[in-house]
């Protein structure tokens, strides 16, 4: 297999996955960002009085995480990955309950008694046992939960859940194979990167680089084209340029807009995914807001919250790599045309501040230092009935063009640990390709 010229586009953990096992491999790869550091949707960024650097939108990993684990062992990076057990907690009328484990679970007192608390246990363990998810995507979480698990358990415990990762628009038609893989796939202990996901994203940079990897930053791809015989053209800001194969790794309709000469059918199907957005607040406090060390609040909307959660990230890592700040997190998902995506860090810092002195009742303005703004259009894809069927293909009906983003990922939910699985299987079908 001769030595080929290879794009990739986009720079986040799964571009630079694909790029690792293409130059591996022995290929010439160039990779395409738009801004001015590797990272993608885990990109952070560091204050001057910082020793280690924020996610713009909050990000840990599983214990489970098998793909992204296996990766960091193979970049020789696994001395820095740092595991912790956090506190997580549930609200229940002006109180925050431990949800971190079965036990505390089935002890939270929204479930009631007797009955409930059992239909709760089984149906969890059910999930976590079983590995036929495909049935449950031909209905909906709200079908499947309120036939097994019952009207009750469903209204208390995951309807809050649903609501506030899809918004009242998506929440009775979300799979019930979303909630099973959520289910299946995760752990109790979390995991981070000592210096911060910028840091992993840094480190596994100057990997690439040290392997002949070429990555563009601050670079937009505009128009991806090919031509009978000459590969495939990259339209860059940078100017033209030709390869031999191109992996996208950003959203379906950065995909459909980019490369026009998709046929129709495929690039009806990128067009019909939906997904939402993201908006992050994170602020610096005097003062650790959770008196009890509580790292994630899950709050519903019900309740009068006017986000879905609420992260003490210094309750999960030492203030002390923050300069001495407490940092916390209010993030919400949400349809682009929600108001939040066109308020201000002042204008959003107003309409949270009240759910503050719920949290702590002695929370002043005062205790604020600074805050930090993030939005992303695509952050969370939403997988309707039989989503499977729906998923285009890794590799495109144009020759050489190739597609792996988080929208294909199903059933497992969106996250660095399968943007690394979903990349690296997209790299091993561009080199069987070329054999």
């Amino acid at each position: 297999m001769a030595n080929k010229k290879i794009a990739i586009v986009g720079a986040g953990f799964g571009g630079l996955s694909a790029a690792y096992d293409l130059a591996k491999a022995g290929h010439q790869v160039v990779i395409f960002e738009n801004s001015a550091a590797p990272g993608g949707l885990a990109a952070g960024y560091k204050e001057p009085n910082w020793e280690w650097s924020v996610e713009k939108f909050y990000h840990h990993w599983f214990t489970s995480d098998a793909n992204m684990f296996n990766l960091i062992r193979e970049l020789g990076l696994s001395h820095k990955v740092m595991v912790r057990t956090p506190k997580t907690v549930m609200y229940f009328k002006e109180k925050f309950y431990p949800f971190d484990s079965v036990v505390s679970a089935l002890l939270y007192p929204g479930l009631g008694y007797g009955v409930n608390k059992i239909r709760f246990g089984l149906v969890g363990l059910y999930l976590r046992i079983t590995k036929n998810w495909r049935p449950m995507e031909r209905t909906t979480v709200a079908q499947w939960m309120r036939k097994w698990a019952g009207t009750k358990v469903y209204s208390e415990m995951w309807e809050p859940m649903v609501v506030g990762k899809f918004g009242e628009r998506y929440a009775e038609q979300v799979n019930m194979a979303w909630m099973w893989a959520r289910l299946h796939a995760r752990s109790t202990k979390l995991v981070t990167y000592e210096g911060g996901f910028q840091a992993f994203a840094d480190d596994f940079a100057q990997v690439l680089l040290k392997m002949g990897v070429e990555i563009r930053y601050n670079t937009v791809v505009e128009k991806i084209e090919t031509h009978d015989n000459h590969g495939v053209e990259i339209h860059a800001s940078s100017g033209k340029e030709n390869f031999d194969q191109v992996l996208v790794t950003l959203s379906p309709a950065q995909m459909a807009k980019m490369t026009p000469q998709l046929p129709a059918d495929y690039l009806k199907g990128l067009l019909e995914l939906k997904s939402i957005g993201a908006v992050v607040l994170t602020i610096s406090l005097k003062h650790q807001l959770s008196r009890e060390g509580y790292y994630w609040y899950n709050l519903p909307k019900s309740a009068g919250f006017p986000f879905l959660a609420l992260v003490e990230h210094t309750n999960f890592l030492p203030k002390e790599k923050f300069g001495g700040e407490n940092l916390i997190y209010c993030g919400d998902y949400l349809e682009t045309d929600h108001e939040y995506f066109k308020m201000t860090a002042e204008e959003l810092l107003a309409r949270f501040m009240p759910s503050f002195t719920r949290i702590n009742p002695d929370f002043k303005p005062e205790w604020i230092n600074r805050v930090w703004l993030t939005k992303a259009a695509y952050a969370q894809p939403v997988p309707l009935i039989n989503h499977s069927q729906n998923i285009p293909a890794i590799q495109s009906p144009l020759p050489g063009v190739f597609f792996a983003s988080m929208s294909q990922v199903y059933p497992w939910d969106r996250g660095t640990n399968f943007a690394v699985e979903i990349a690296r299987r997209a790299a091993g079908l561009m080199l069987e390709s070329l054999r």
